[in-house]
């Protein structure tokens, strides 16, 4: 049976050997503390772009230790020294980690049982993760192993459209329904499947913090709308990007993205995103704007 477990959601449990340090061929694998947070941002600060998800953790929390959520970070050592790190929690994200490290931690992780919905991040690791984690994993439905990584750093290359504007409160009712849209579209299952309450407070939190934008027509209805779904200092990882289907083929995307990059503007200096390779339409939109490919993310999704 496929896990579908909504992403938004931490994860329950920190099991095996999660809890301390395991010997790995070169090195050690051990759940970082609150000492290692120096040399996590160390390994984070020079590809802020691939790691603007733990750079925006290591922001909010302040901490490399355990947080409320449930959710580790897991350290790979060599010689005491921290080479390379990986969230673990309900997402497995990794930071660092090569081929070789990335099969040493898909062990760990193995070992550890953790229920994981999707893995994401740089590909080498992210692959490097599935080579060893797949022996033990529920099947996945969908693994997405080439996903350029594009960033935009100064003006956009197109005019953006002034009418994208960032979410409001009482957008909350008209921008579920898009949400979901864009889910199933992208994911291939109702994200309403892990509980709609759960789901619509997500939307509700981005809404709060600033980092949803969307343009909706005379009638109310949602024309286009995106997510800033990592936000940190240094970079915003743009996501859910969503068309309304009546709206699509009028050459309308990419003013929309240039709006995004600008409101994006007010929280950091480099607009980023990642795109499956097969969506040429998205791609060759992003391109227009002003993104150019800068490294290669995967995904694996359960």
């Amino acid at each position: 049976m496929l896990s579908r477990v909504a992403p938004w959601l931490t994860s329950a449990r920190p099991a095996g050997p999660a809890a301390g340090a395991v010997d790995a061929a070169g090195g050690s694998i051990r759940p970082l503390t609150a000492e290692d947070t120096a040399a996590l941002w160390s390994l984070v600060r020079p590809d802020p772009v691939a790691n603007v998800f733990m750079a925006a953790h290591l922001e909010a929390a302040g901490t490399a230790g355990p947080t409320a959520s449930g959710a580790r970070i897991l350290g790979c050592f060599d010689d005491g020294a921290l080479v390379a790190a990986c969230w673990a929690g309900i997402n497995v994200v990794p930071v660092g980690l090569d081929a070789v490290r990335g099969a040493q931690m898909g062990a760990y992780l193995a070992a550890a049982n953790r229920h994981v919905s999707s893995i994401f991040g740089p590909a080498e690791g992210v692959l490097g993760i599935w080579s060893t984690l797949q022996h033990s994993s529920a099947d996945p439905f969908d693994v997405r192993p080439d996903q350029p990584l594009m960033e935009l750093r100064g003006t956009p290359a197109v005019e953006p459209d002034p009418s994208l504007r960032f979410s409001t409160p009482e957008d909350l009712d008209a921008l579920v329904p898009a949400c979901v849209a864009m889910f199933e579209e992208e994911v291939g299952y109702s994200p309403l499947a892990g509980g709609g309450q759960h789901y619509r407070h997500r939307v509700k939190s981005l809404i709060e913090h600033g980092h949803s934008v969307l343009y909706r027509d005379a009638e109310g209805e949602v024309v286009f709308k995106a997510e800033l779904g990592n936000v940190s200092a240094d970079a915003v990882q743009i996501q859910g990007v969503w068309m309304n289907p009546a709206h699509r083929g009028q050459g309308r995307a990419a003013a929309y993205m240039a709006a995004v990059v600008e409101l994006s503007r007010r929280f950091a200096p480099v607009a980023s995103l990642y795109v499956n390779d097969y969506n040429h339409r998205a791609m060759a939109a992003y391109r227009r704007v002003g993104f150019e490919q800068v490294g290669t993310f995967a995904t694996i999704l359960f």
